[in-house]
């Protein structure tokens, strides 16, 4: 419980990595440089999110696949990859060569469902099959054991001149071990447990025993852990929307602040059919920011945070954010840069 006198272990961010149509390089790039900035500020990891034909991360591996040669401390993370859009094993594979490109710095974040839009998506993605596909856990099971070494054939030996193996390959060991669950509700914090994954909580919940998010996101990491093999040991890391005031101008302030309110009001009670139960963003100089973060209940049960950037913020804010996080609220919390 990382009160003020338990340090916060492990301190990440994450970004959305958005781009402009019709200058995409330049959006990449700038992820990439947000990413460089991270490793030189002592951040322990750097997260992409995921986003198909929208002006967002399309590909975050091959994404971290650039960002490990231009980096060489910091990890990487997706959080996450969908893998309804998915072949499990063609991933297994991506992900071990970015692994093995990056020196075991990966950290693939998976979530489960049916891809957004489906009836809109499903002639493009799965034409021959898309009335077959099972996007539940089941998907997810497969990847872990592709990832994990265990056979994806029962074929293997020399076949001429060519070398085959029974298991995807390369093969990076220590994967498998930093697969990570994104959930939002009980079941899914059950199975990522049950399954010995690591387990992503962030400022989406489902409201299913409660309707106060600290409280159900609470919920879902004694659930998590309840059921993982590690127990209390077993990795959490929380993902809230985070934006430290400190060093900011004052157009910078009122900017942030506007953006903060408009999406203020739905965190106030369960959105949608599925009663997803929105965070508030925490704006404010550090002092305050951690003075609400030591307050929140799941916060006390963690020792491990990506803290999310805005969506829609121009790079020169995520620079301003994330060095106060660095040197600001960082050390609030008892967090100390890695060399």
């Amino acid at each position: 419980m990382p009160l003020p006198s338990q340090p916060l272990r492990k301190l990440g961010f994450l970004t959305i990595g958005l781009f402009d149509e019709a200058d995409p390089g330049r959006g990449h790039e700038s992820t990439l440089g947000v990413i460089e900035l991270g490793e030189r500020l002592g951040f322990d990891s750097a997260w992409v999110r995921h986003r198909h034909l929208q002006y967002g991360i399309s590909s975050p591996v091959a994404v971290l696949a650039a960002a490990s040669q231009r980096t060489s401390r910091i990890e990487l993370g997706t959080a996450v990859i969908p893998v309804g859009w998915e072949n499990p094993l063609r991933l297994a594979e991506d992900l071990a060569t970015v692994d093995v490109l990056s020196g075991g710095r990966l950290n693939p974040g998976v979530s489960v469902g049916p891809p957004m839009h489906y009836d809109q998506v499903k002639e493009a993605l799965y034409p021959d099959t898309g009335d077959l596909e099972d996007f539940g856990y089941e998907r997810v099971r497969r990847l872990l054991s592709f990832v994990r070494g265990e056979p994806a054939t029962d074929f293997s030996g020399v076949e001429g001149f060519e070398v085959f193996s029974h298991r995807v390959q390369p093969h990076s060991p220590g994967l498998g071990s930093r697969m990570w669950y994104g959930g939002g509700s009980l079941r899914s914090a059950r199975w990522a447990g049950e399954n010995a994954m690591n387990f992503l909580t962030s400022s989406v919940v489902k409201a299913e025993q409660s309707e106060q998010f600290a409280e159900i996101q609470l919920s879902h990491i004694r659930e998590f852990r309840a059921h993982h093999p590690d127990g209390d040991r077993a990795r959490v890391s929380q993902g809230l929307v985070v934006i430290p005031t400190d060093t900011a101008s004052s157009e910078q302030r009122a900017r942030y602040k506007e953006y903060a309110e408009k999406r203020t009001p739905r965190t106030a009670t369960p959105q949608g059919p599925a009663r997803m139960m929105f965070a508030p963003d925490l704006v404010g100089d550090s002092a305050e920011i951690a003075e609400r973060l030591y307050a929140h209940a799941a916060f006390q049960e963690i020792d491990e945070v990506a803290f999310a950037l805005p969506f829609t913020f121009e790079h020169e804010d995520y620079v301003q954010i994330l060095t106060d996080i660095a040197t600001r609220l960082g050390p609030e919390l008892g967090w100390r840069p890695r060399p």
